[in-house]
Parts: C-alpha cells; structure tokens; sequence
C-alpha cells in the first residue's frame, strides 16, 4: 500500500546542461522524512536514458516493461485494487511514453479491465512501441478513436511525456482537451501532456491531472509552483536504474524503492517553488 509521506522540501540550484557520464551535475534536490534525491532536467533525463541503454545494456523494451507494469499498478491503485469491470480509456503517443501505456494496457487487459486503446496524433509509431501495439492487436486491443472518455473510469494520458517543445500539436491538443472535459481521473505518465518538464510551464492546452507517475527521478518541471495544478499528486516508480550511473552522474541518490516500487513525493495541495 502507499504511504503519505510528509511535506515536500525542494532546494533549487542552476541546471546543467549534461551529455558525459563523467560530468558532475548541480540539481535540485527533494528531501523527504530522511531520504533526500535530485529532481532532474530534461537533458539530465535524456541521458540517464542514453546510459542506461549504452553503457549498462538495459534495453528502452525493458525500461519500458518496468514503467508500463507500474503504471498499470498505479491505476489499479486508483481504481481501489479492483480492475475487473472497470473501463480504462488510455490514450497513447507514437513514442516511448504511449509505449509505456500499451504496456500498461496488456497488464490491466490481464487483470479483467475493460481497456480503450486510443492512439492520438499522425505521426507513425517508432520501433518499441510498433511491437508493443503488435501485442495488443492479436489480444484483440485495437484502436478506438471514438470511444467516450465520458465513459471511462479512469483515463490513462501516455501522449507525449518528457520530450515536449512548445504547445502540443493539433491532433495531440484536441485529446487533451477531450480529456480535461471528461471530468474523470486522470493518470499522466511521467508527465502531464503539454507541460514543459524543464521549465515546468503548462503549454495550451495541458492535461490536468489527478495523479502524476514520473519515473527514475523527478523532472525539474514537475516541482514548479506553475505545474502544481496540472501534476496532481506526485509519485515516483521504479524503472530500474543503477546507483552506479547516478554515481557516476555526480548524483547522490539514496535507496528509494526498498518498500514498493511506487512511493509518493508530493501532493497536489503542498506548496511547490
């Protein structure tokens, strides 16, 4: 089960730019109860990415194993444990973050959810994710662009994650506004779509969501006092990422996922920098 942490401390400092695995970084750090970490820019992201496939052999198809199966907790988690006879309606990206929600999509499926594939966007789907929607069309998972958000249970927002520059594009947009006007929850996936993750500036329009599932650690934007109302409330999930790189990063990064493999880090009433 989660546990409610206390209030959030969040110590700001100049950040990097990064893309050597010997460079030591200046971060933000998040200190909470005894445990103290870094939150992260975008370019931090994007490498610790790039060492996690270059360096350490851990393949973007097993990260993104380990980020779909906890959001699929995560939602469980908000639907109360309970996925059978639930409607899910997740709407999915061309990249690595509507990867990460058809990998979700196949473990709700398994746990008797009634899941509503929406693939958002023209852009073709790149490699990873091509293979994960190859799984979901022979369980039977296939595209519904028409399907009601109004009659979901819970929305899943897998479009865009942390890779956005400037407002989302028209096809992009016109979910996220579906999607706000729903009135249902919503689970982002690493960030909310439309928010700038560096600067933490909401684009037009943004997904306003219920819960936030950021991955590996937090991103710089998603601490801001301009992203509180759309995050929600903050959790952090496990993608497997080795002390080693954070070391190797300069990063001081203290075991966080001794307990579960989702903690909380921050709600959406605390008061942010």
């Amino acid at each position: 089960m989660l546990k409610k942490n206390s209030k959030t401390c969040i110590e700001i400092f100049p950040p990097p730019k990064v893309r050597f695995l010997k460079k030591k970084l200046s971060k933000p750090m998040i200190m909470q109860k005894n445990m103290k970490f870094p939150a992260l820019t975008t370019a931090q992201m994007i490498e610790v990415d790039r060492l996690m496939i270059e360096v350490y052999g851990i393949s973007l198809l097993r990260m993104m194993e380990n980020a779909g199966r906890n959001l699929a907790e995560m939602a469980l988690r908000m639907l109360k444990e309970r996925g059978t006879g639930k409607s899910v309606a997740i709407l999915c990206g061309a990249g690595n973050n509507g990867g990460g929600g058809m990998v979700a999509a196949r473990h709700l499926h398994n746990r008797g959810a009634d899941v509503h594939l929406i693939r958002v966007g023209d852009r073709p789907l790149k490699e990873i994710p091509a293979q994960q929607w190859e799984i979901l069309a022979k369980m039977g998972l296939g595209n519904e662009p028409d399907f009601n958000l109004v009659d979901a249970n819970l929305i899943i927002d897998a479009m865009i994650g942390y890779g956005l520059k400037g407002n989302p594009r028209a096809g992009v947009a016109k979910f996220i506004e579906k999607a706000n006007a729903s009135g249902k929850p919503i689970l982002s996936l690493d960030a909310p779509s439309g928010l700038d993750t560096s600067s933490g500036t909401p684009g037009k329009p943004c997904i306003h969501a219920r819960n936030t599932l950021t991955l590996a650690l937090p991103k710089v934007g998603l601490i801001t006092k301009s992203a509180k109302e759309v995050v929600g409330d903050l959790y952090l999930a496990d993608i497997s990422v080795p002390p080693e790189l954070y070391k190797n990063l300069g990063l001081v990064v203290e075991p966080l996922f001794f307990q579960d493999t989702i903690i909380k880090i921050s709600n959406s009433g605390e008061e942010n920098v």
